[in-house]
């Protein structure tokens, strides 16, 4: 059985072929699907997709930092407000993402350290989206780090000794589709993470492995970055497929 710890799988990239391709994902071995939230806009796709696959499908809910925008306030009682409403898995995906744009930067720190605080009251992980902010994001968790916090930094793409940083602060390293790529470099140091640290994501439809790299990502391919790490860690594909889901389930408490 493989867990896919992080997958969009409400994403618009699939209004035209989900059941198809979830049944792809179940035959590949993919039973575990942990759903993670972008913003308001995408709230009632994530229920319905729940509402179609109870069993395989467990939603969190947070703020996307991408999404955080002037409005993010009330974004952000948004998610306050589903929380009172029903239970979730995770507050996620929540970080810092300077890719896109630098000049929220503030006010993202603001979003992830409320979202950690909101995390902590309803007692769940965080699952942490990082892009060129290593620095800001363990900025923000070395304020708010004992012994409540802890996670999954999803689509992890850092070095060993931000590895090493991230698992300091109870994080589990999210592994996807990067760990394929030529120029992926984790692939060269995961060997050194003992794999009690290591979970498997997709992030699909986004990062697909290879040889699918640059076309549309999906849960199924889940087994192709199972095979990397099986490679990459010199143990059976059954092996990191039992270690990993036990290790989601360390997180996510099912």
């Amino acid at each position: 059985m493989l867990t896919d710890t992080h997958t969009h799988l409400y994403s618009e990239a699939f209004d035209e072929d989900r059941d198809a391709m979830m049944q792809r994902a179940f035959e590949a071995g993919v039973q575990r699907f942990f759903i993670p939230a972008i913003d308001s806009h995408y709230t009632n796709a994530m229920y319905e997709l729940e509402k179609q696959y109870p069993d395989q499908v467990f939603l969190m809910m947070g703020l996307h930092p991408t999404s955080v925008k002037e409005n993010f306030e009330k974004e952000l009682e948004h998610v306050e407000s589903q929380f009172k409403k029903r239970d979730f898995f995770a507050v996620g995906e929540i970080g810092i993402d300077l890719y896109w744009d630098t000049s929220t930067l503030e006010i993202q720190k603001i979003a992830f350290k409320r979202q950690i605080q909101l995390a902590k009251k309803y007692k769940l992980p965080i699952v942490i989206h990082c892009r060129n902010a290593f620095d800001e994001i363990f900025e923000v968790l070395e304020t708010e780090k004992d012994d409540t916090l802890f996670g999954i930094f999803h689509c992890f793409t850092g070095t060993l000794e931000q590895a090493k940083r991230a698992i300091s602060f109870n994080m589990k390293l999210g592994i996807g589709g990067v760990v394929t790529f030529k120029n992926g470099k984790i692939d060269t140091f995961l060997h050194q993470i003992d794999m009690k640290h290591i979970v498997l994501e997709t992030d699909s439809p986004y990062l697909s492995p290879v040889p699918y790299r640059g076309k549309r990502n999906e849960s199924g391919y889940l087994s192709l970055i199972c095979e990397k790490l099986s490679k990459v860690y010199g143990v059976s594909k059954e092996d990191i497929a039992r270690i990993t889901t036990e290790n989601s389930k360390a997180v996510f408490g099912i």
